[in-house]
Formats: structure tokens, C-alpha cells, sequence
């Protein structure tokens, strides 16, 4: 932007006098107030022009859309299917005593509190191998199982911190009035007890874990 400075000229009637001249000295200190004035008026006007700044705002408004959500996962897959637990008899001592799996451990991840119930695919093993007809063995008088660890913050129910009996016929909560959060863990073993009453073969069932949202 352009600056402009005015210079008012004023004139004086002399009544037809000579007008004396000042001396030299005074002259050059008047033009040096001049200049003087001059450049402190183009500094003034300079400042406050660049001293007004443009702006503009804009506003957008942001939604958080929750839904609930809960995932149940075994650690050692990363995923809801978890390894095949093989339960090996190959003594007699096996077969009095029992056999333990080791340990399993199921993580789960959800926005709010929950539970944990279970329970066997059905009430009886799938027989695989050569006897016919097929034995019978039952989910519940052979198969047991403990919670061996829990980090959920919840209650162990029913007993299960010890070996207790799975059903086929209706699940069972294990765990109750879990916290939510990212990792929270649980680890369970197994043990089968089959006695002496069943011929060899591959018995089979599948455990089933559910996690609810309360």
C-alpha cells in the first residue's frame, strides 16, 4: 500500500518588508526536523497497516458411534478355535489314575463387564476305532476341569477352582461379574478319568466357551 504525506504550505504578507532571511545554521536544523518528522510518520502508518491480520475459523462436528462388543480367543491361536488337547493312556497307571492336559489359556476383550459359562458339544464321545458297536462313554463321568489361574477380575463360580465334572446337557458358569478390558486372561486344565470299562480308540468332544456382556 501506497504511503502519502501532505506538506501544507502557509504564506505570510510582508506589508512590503523585506522578511529577514534566518540564519543558515537555523535553516538546516528546520529541514532536518522535517525529514525527521517525515520518516516518523512512514513508520507509524507502516505499523499499523501490517499490524491488522486476516483470519477465518470453520467448525465440523465429530461422533463417536459405541457399539458393544466382546471376543473370546484362545492365546495360543489367536483365535476361537484353540489347539487339539490329546489325552494320551498308554499304562495301567494312566488308567487308575487319570491324566491331566496341560494348561490352556483363553483371553477375552470387551467394553463391558462379563461372564463365562461352558459345556461339552454333546453328552456323549465320538467313537473312532475298531469296537462295534460303538461304547457309549459319557461327557460328564469321564471328563473334568479347573480353572487354574483367572485375571479377570471376576468370581470363580461353582466350585470350579477345583476339578469338577463338564455337562453336555446345559452349559455351566464358570466365571461371574468379569471386568472389561483389552486382556483379560483365564486358564483352565482338563483331566479324564475313563477307568477300565472302555476299549481302545480315539474318543472325542469339543468344549465349548461362551462369553456374555452382562
Amino acid at each position: 500500500m501506497p504511503y502519502y504525506i501532505c506538506i501544507i504550505k502557509q504564506t505570510q504578507t510582508t506589508n512590503n518588508k523585506q522578511r529577514e532571511r534566518p540564519p543558515r545554521k537555523a535553516a538546516k536544523q528546520t529541514n532536518k526536523m522535517k525529514k525527521i518528522i517525515a520518516i516518523l510518520i512512514i513508520s507509524f502508518c507502516s505499523t499499523a497497516i501490517y499490524a491488522q491480520t486476516a483470519n477465518s475459523g470453520a467448525t465440523q462436528t465429530t461422533n463417536l458411534n459405541l457399539s458393544d462388543a466382546i471376543e473370546i480367543s484362545f492365546t495360543a491361536t489367536g483365535s476361537n478355535t484353540g489347539s487339539i488337547v490329546n489325552l494320551a493312556f498308554s499304562t495301567v497307571n494312566d488308567y487308575a489314575n487319570g491324566v491331566e492336559s496341560a494348561t490352556q489359556q483363553i483371553r477375552v476383550r470387551s467394553n463391558k463387564k462379563f461372564d463365562i459359562e461352558f459345556e461339552a458339544s454333546a453328552d456323549y464321545f465320538t467313537y473312532s476305532g475298531s469296537t462295534s458297536p460303538a461304547p457309549q462313554m459319557k461327557v460328564k463321568d469321564v471328563l473334568d476341569m479347573r480353572i487354574t489361574a483367572n485375571n479377570t477380575g471376576g468370581q470363580i463360580n461353582s466350585g470350579y477352582h477345583q476339578y469338577k465334572h463338564i455337562d453336555g446337557d446345559h452349559d455351566k458358569r464358570i466365571l461371574n461379574d468379569c471386568n472389561n478390558g483389552s486382556n483379560q486372561t483365564f486358564s483352565i486344565q482338563y483331566r479324564a478319568t475313563p477307568g477300565f470299562n472302555f476299549p481302545a480308540g480315539t474318543y472325542t468332544t469339543n468344549i465349548i466357551f461362551t462369553a456374555t456382556q452382562d
